[in-house]
């Protein structure tokens, strides 16, 4: 009997049953992190959903991509919209981690 490893739901692709999304999965596949290591990073999935969630992915990789490369773009843009909106806390946050970075010099 077939089994369904991926499914959609609120506009994203999510592995079956869990809040884990397939871009998560995906990500870390592309990064070369093997099955074994993302199911280390994600204990509520099984190697068989993995290998299900991959093979989902390596079938219909050019639709995952654009949807992946349309995340990234939204992502970027909703960044952009804080950082205009929020400038003092950004500027202080990069006072900060320049502060950090001298200390560990």
């Amino acid at each position: 009997m077939a089994r369904d490893y991926v499914e959609m739901r609120d506009g994203g692709y999510w592995l079956a049953g869990t809040r884990v999304s397939l871009d998560s999965v995906v990500y870390a596949f592309l990064r070369g992190s093997s099955p074994e290591a993302i199911a280390q990073s994600f204990p509520l999935l099984g190697l068989e959903e993995i290998y299900g969630a991959i093979a989902f992915y390596l079938g219909r990789q050019e639709e995952i991509d654009a949807h992946l490369a349309a995340n990234d773009k939204e992502f970027e843009t909703l960044r952009a919209q804080l950082r205009a909106t929020n400038n003092g806390l950004y500027k202080k946050l990069e006072e900060a981690r320049q502060h950090l970075s001298s200390l560990q010099k």
